[in-house]
């Protein structure tokens, strides 16, 4: 199949997530009014289970890569021939995929384009939407259960604590899932918009139904250059501007929570540092506010010492300590005894991919699967040697409260 790539400046300055005319196979990567919206599918690449579908999803894609014919004048990262993808987190399951876009719209430093792309015998895609989006019928979300009940779930939490108390392993993550349903089916536009005005520093992500704002950035590539923004260690917000100084503080000041965020940023380093010249991080860790929680945070950066495209550096990331844990092999052995939910594409990397591999990745958290009126939350939490299950609970509880209130028509 030979894709026939166009790519134009583009004269619009209408926020990217009301361009797409319609929801239905609609992707987006959005951060403060940049990054990409696409819609329509000129091809989809599904790799299948495997610790290599990172590879061979990249394999496929440079065919196309190698076969398309590109007419681009803009020429930076995500024009050209541009995929949108979600990889499973768990190597065994199938659900990971690549998608070109029939139609892509960019924006980054206040210049925008237009790619579209076209194969033999298509008919021409739809172009961006010349009104604006029309408020789609809304329903509260129902709960309908999650795959271990709270009481099971602590149970799980705490034969993990005596494992890592045993010194089996120093750390692992355990996530639970939420599942909701509704009279309306849910609009992953409409979701997207609502979680984008709320959490404006996270990258708001859809891609085939999965739909979330995390607040992680995995891996961004931009020529030889790498950035890496990890997260652990978690508090809530108050309202009230001193309280929530001390909630800040009380984090920063945590030995449990410092212990667990050096595992996740030990784990990032770990993949780098032999991979780049230059690798710089945060001397210390900071604090991310985000509207509902609080994250220490650490950033990385360096340049490249040798070509490595961002995929190629994204499967050598996943699963981080941040959303596995430490050792990694034994971390996920656990998960999978303990945690009794299939995670699907929860917690791994989603993101895009341009023909240079250049591209940015995040961490599907903060997030929920759409299938028309039912919908599946999740959140997760690193559980250490000193973790109280019971605090580990209130802590999922504080992170699903975010696309609940997304969910919720009436919030």
């Amino acid at each position: 199949m030979t894709l026939r790539v166009v790519t134009r400046r583009f004269d619009d300055d209408r926020s990217l997530l009301d361009l797409p005319p319609t929801s239905a196979e609609a992707h987006a990567w959005v951060r403060r009014g940049e990054g990409l919206v696409g819609w329509g599918v000129a091809a989809r690449l599904a790799p299948g289970p495997g610790a290599d579908r990172f590879a061979r999803a990249e394999a496929t894609f440079d065919e196309l890569v190698a076969d398309a014919e590109v007419d681009d004048e803009v020429q930076v990262p995500g024009s050209g021939l541009t995929a949108f993808g979600s990889f499973s987190f768990d190597a065994d399951a199938s659900s990971s995929a690549l998608v070109i876009p029939r139609v892509l719209v960019g924006r980054r430093d206040g210049a925008t384009w237009l790619t579209t792309v076209d194969a033999d015998g298509a008919e021409p895609a739809p172009g961006p939407a010349s009104a604006p989006p029309v408020e789609p019928a809304r329903d509260r979300p129902r709960f309908a259960g999650s795959s271990k009940p709270d009481l099971r779930w602590l149970e799980a939490v705490a034969t993990a604590v005596d494992r890592l108390r045993a010194g089996e392993l120093d750390k692992v993550v355990l996530a639970r899932d939420h599942a909701v349903w509704s009279q309306e089916p849910f609009d992953p536009l409409d979701l997207a918009r609502r979680l984008a005005r709320r959490f404006p520093s996270c990258h708001t992500f859809v891609v085939e139904g999965l739909v979330g704002a995390t607040p992680e950035l995995l891996l961004a590539r931009h020529s030889d250059r790498v950035v890496s923004r990890v997260l652990a260690g978690t508090t809530g917000r108050s309202p009230d501007e001193a309280d929530d100084a001390a909630l800040g503080a009380a984090l920063l000041g945590s030995d449990k929570d410092r212990y667990e965020h050096q595992l996740a940023a030990d784990s990032v380093r770990t993949v780098l540092a032999p991979r780049c010249t230059d690798l710089t991080e945060d001397p210390e860790p900071r604090l991310l506010r985000l509207d509902n929680v609080q994250h220490l945070a650490t950033t990385f950066e360096g340049h490249l010492a040798a070509p490595a495209s961002v995929l190629e550096v994204v499967a050598d990331l996943h699963p981080t300590a941040a959303v596995g844990g430490t050792p990694r092999d034994r971390a996920l052995a656990v998960i999978r005894e303990l945690e009794g939910m299939d995670r699907g594409r929860y917690a791994a990397p989603v993101g895009w991919i341009d023909a240079n591999g250049d591209g940015e990745w995040g961490i599907a958290l903060r997030c929920a699967e759409l299938a028309g009126a039912r919908a599946r939350l999740f959140a997760g939490v690193g559980v250490v040697a000193a973790s109280l299950p019971e605090d580990e609970l209130e802590e999922t509880r504080l992170k699903l409260l975010a696309m609940q209130a997304a969910l919720d028509a009436d919030r």
